[in-house]
């Protein structure tokens, strides 16, 4: 399949790599330039705009940083309306609040282009072994036609409903990822200033009814669990940048629908007292750091 794929950032470029192992024929546009020559060289093809990419595929994906960045990628005079031939499906991966995801979508259908949104989960580890889940906002027909593409680059993919429910799903289950690593963080800081082993404490949360993945595959606390990235210096993973972004995208949502996020809304102040500490670029379990006393 000829696949326009524009976006090629920390997600979007494994995602790519593992469109092309499986045979595809990708149309490949980003500002880095230095990503583009690296995919070339596997069998990609450089476009020079969107418009460009979209023209000659029959099929559009993109994942970009924010809600803003898709306006302007499919919008724009040389964005992917502007190029793509009607009837061709266009998928947006990026994670943006659902409001976006419907206009977008309604300006596509306003050139005979469906549009579906398929917000990710699963981080830079799964994008490069392609086991992400996909949350997918589409018709019926339009996410049977996505699925055998996005099982080339994930695992789990769900239909959500209507466009626009993929981000729902994205932005509620990160609303409550973002409220668990902060309760996660607060039992284990109190517990080792209260003097337990925290080793221990880990092991009886993760057997009890504290358990959750931010505690039994995540844990913030440094040398619980070796593959997380509290056990090296809280690099990699999903950065706090990133989790301040999607609270931010949940409690707006929520303020529209007049719902109430208590919890959601503390959370978001927390992450942000640590983007202004300077620790933003951080994996987003250093909020943990918040609870815990300074060495010396």
């Amino acid at each position: 399949m000829r696949i326009a794929f524009i976006g090629l950032g920390n997600m979007g470029a494994p995602m790519a790599r593992n469109l092309i192992k499986a045979g595809n024929e990708l149309n490949l546009f980003d500002l880095n330039q230095a990503v583009l020559a690296e995919l070339a060289e596997l069998g990609g093809q450089i476009s020079t705009s969107p418009r460009d990419a979209a023209a000659n595929s029959d099929l559009v994906i993109t994942m970009l940083p924010a809600a803003q960045h898709v306006r302007s990628v499919y919008l724009s005079e040389d964005g992917v309306l502007a190029g793509v031939r009607a009837g061709t499906p266009v998928l947006d991966c990026s994670t943006i609040d659902p409001q976006t995801a419907r206009d977008v979508s309604r300006a596509a259908a306003a050139k005979e282009v469906d549009m579906g949104d398929a917000p990710v989960s699963g981080g830079t580890g799964g994008a490069a072994a392609g086991t992400l889940t996909f949350m997918v906002g589409a018709t019926p027909a339009l996410f049977a036609a996505f699925k055998p593409v996005l099982e080339q680059m994930g695992r789990n993919i769900v239909h959500c409903g209507e466009v626009g429910t993929g981000q729902i799903a994205k932005i509620c289950n990160n609303l409550l990822l973002g409220i668990s690593m902060i309760g996660v963080s607060e039992a284990m800081a109190l517990g080792n200033a209260l003097g337990i082993d925290t080793q221990v404490l880990a092991g009886i949360i993760n057997s009890s009814t504290g358990r959750c993945w931010s505690s039994d595959t995540y844990n913030p606390w440094p040398g619980i669990i070796e593959t997380a990235p509290a056990s090296r210096g809280y690099t990699g993973g999903f950065g706090a940048e990133l989790m301040l972004k999607d609270l931010g995208l949940a409690t707006e949502a929520a303020r529209q629908a007049h719902q109430p996020v208590i919890l959601g809304a503390v959370a978001q102040q927390l992450y942000q007292a640590m983007s202004l500490r300077g620790d933003g670029g951080k994996d987003f379990s250093a909020i943990v750091e918040g609870y815990r006393k300074k060495e010396g």
